[in-house]
């Protein structure tokens, strides 16, 4: 059975880091484009950053853009968000999540072309 199991949550002050993990078991993932999205309470799910594959193309939405970075081991298969500078509007569940499809820009950003979805890790961002 595959799973995405994310790992790194917690509680963190503002301005502080986070790093959550997403170790896919099962199978390789180092084909898969990766996203990662989160879901506040109250609110629909949104997407927060995803890369190809290979890293090649990268995608953040334009709240995290220069305080988070999406990367990707391929050879442990795993994918990481470095989220640096949090802020209170980070509090949320983050989910990762695995493409098997060649997307789009626009795909990369909804969350309806993703395959596999984790199980969301906890971030809290106090003030």
């Amino acid at each position: 059975q595959v799973q995405l199991v994310e790992s790194g949550g917690g509680l963190v002050q503002a301005g502080g880091s986070l790093r959550l993990s997403c170790a896919p078991s099962g199978r390789t993932f180092s084909s898969y484009a990766m996203g990662w999205f989160r879901q506040a309470p109250g609110k629909e799910r949104e997407f927060v950053a995803a890369n190809s594959w290979n890293g090649g193309r990268t995608y953040y939405t334009d709240s995290v853009k220069g305080r988070f970075t999406i990367s990707r081991d391929n050879a442990k298969n795993t994918v990481y968000l470095q989220m640096n500078s949090l802020k209170p509007e980070d509090t949320a569940v983050y989910y990762c999540a695995a493409a098997g499809s060649v997307l789009t820009q626009r795909q990369f950003i909804s969350g309806q072309y993703y395959d596999y979805w984790g199980q969301g890790t906890q971030v809290t961002v106090s003030s």
